[in-house]
């Protein structure tokens, strides 16, 4: 795929993350691609739903609804912000093959782990998802360290 097409996609995780910020939530959203098509939107719902798992890369998963073994594999998954152990969990159980972050100076994953599991990870480098998640650190630190189990 190219840049072009990958700032698409990275739009739509950036609109999921605007709508979780407008929910009080925290600014983080994704959405996964089949086959050049969005097939499932999500963002962080963790304060909206008062869930321990919701994070953008989870919710976005869950929208997709259930999926066939292949059909994961012939996909990409889009977050803002790299994605923490436990969306990394998931991305690696079902083989989800790409993922594309907006941006990993806030937070960063265990982007060596996913790549030693043959995952190819594309960092965007994004200042508009870093300056979201600054800002958001800034105002809410709180509930920041809440989010990533500090």
């Amino acid at each position: 795929m190219k840049k072009i097409e990958h700032l698409k996609f990275m739009q739509a995780a950036i609109q999921q993350a605007s709508i979780g910020l407008k929910e009080g939530g925290i600014p983080i959203g994704s959405v996964l691609v089949k086959n050049g098509r969005i097939i499932g939107r999500g963002h962080n719902r963790r304060i909206q739903d008062g869930s321990a798992i919701l994070h953008a890369e989870m919710d976005c998963l869950e929208n997709a609804g259930r999926l066939k073994a292949a059909d994961y594999k012939k996909c990409a998954i889009y977050s803002t912000l790299s994605p923490c152990d436990m969306c990394t969990g998931a991305i690696l159980l079902y083989k989800i093959p790409v993922i594309v972050i907006g941006e990993n100076k806030t937070f960063k994953g265990p982007e060596k782990y996913s790549t030693g599991r043959g995952v190819k990870i594309i960092n965007l480098n994004l200042a508009e998802c870093k300056d979201m998640m600054r800002d958001f650190i800034k105002a809410r630190p709180g509930l920041w360290n809440e989010d990533i189990g500090k």
